[in-house]
């Protein structure tokens, strides 16, 4: 049986750069994301992860190509956009007495006629996402009354809801602890190997992105410093010439890699005495 022709990367970025006056947040960056990957971008505060993601997403004015599945996002209407790909931002718009079920419902928008309503299907849907993210039994809550680790959950489940083949996610696990986080990241880990989705996400916690991404790209003063597999980004000293401070990377015996950081000065240890 003759193979088809390649579809080529689900995300392709072609020279984005952005400006904020005589600020360059991204300088011509070129970018392509295979289909079902997951790209972790990593950099220090102000590196331009976010800069790029509300670019992918069409919330930020920028100059340069921007495709998803072939297609190029300037000319796609915000409905059909909204297919293709959804997008967690680090602070959502949360109005605070809308119900957990109506604000994840939202997701499914880009999926109703203009003049149609959400079907029985679609609710079943969102509640089964409710449940998987750990909040089952909240679905009437409204928003208010939710802690921030909910309430980020909430807003990861509105974007699933969306069945976009592309999610974009800025640090999507910065308000849960750490068991929530790895649950997090699990749950977005299954439905991308389900949903055959591509991911790209901003993530603070380096070691996390270690153990999700399946190729990590590291940005520096807009531009990308380097891109590749974990055990290659996640190099001592590349990670100390663009974050600063000093860093140590560690492979655990199950080869995993955990970065942490430093002291920079000799650790100095009070001894008690007791008389």
């Amino acid at each position: 049986m003759q193979a088809g022709p390649d579809p080529g990367p689900m995300i392709n970025l072609n020279r984005l750069s952005v400006h904020f006056g005589p600020v360059v947040a991204l300088d011509r960056v070129d970018l392509a994301v295979a289909r079902g990957e997951w790209v972790g971008l990593i950099g220090a505060n102000g590196a331009g992860k976010t800069t790029l993601l509300r670019s992918l997403a069409h919330v930020e004015a920028h100059q340069g190509t921007v495709m998803v599945d072939g297609c190029a996002t300037a000319e796609l209407s915000r409905r059909r956009r909204a297919r293709l790909v959804a997008y967690v931002p680090q602070q959502p718009d949360l109005p605070h007495d809308m119900a957990v079920i109506d604000y994840t419902l939202l997701g499914r928008t880009p999926h109703i006629g203009y003049f149609g309503v959400e079907t029985r299907e679609d609710i079943r849907h969102c509640h089964d996402l409710l449940d998987q993210l750990g909040l089952d039994g909240m679905a009437d809550r409204h928003l208010a009354t939710l802690s921030g680790g909910e309430l980020q959950r909430v807003v990861l489940a509105r974007a699933l809801a969306q069945d976009a083949p592309v999610l974009l996610l800025d640090e999507p696990t910065s308000a849960l602890d750490l068991g929530r986080r790895v649950d997090a990241l699990e749950l977005v880990d299954d439905v991308r190997r389900e949903r055959g989705l591509t991911v790209l996400s901003a993530m603070h916690d380096l070691t996390l992105a270690a153990q999700f991404a399946d190729r990590l790209v590291l940005l520096s003063g807009g531009r990308v410093a380097a891109d590749g597999p974990p055990a290659e980004v996640l190099d001592e000293t590349l990670l100390t010439r663009h974050f600063g401070g000093s860093v140590q990377v560690i492979v655990t015996d199950d080869d995993e890699l955990v970065v942490v950081p430093r002291r920079t000065r000799p650790t100095r240890r009070m001894s008690c005495q007791i008389a």
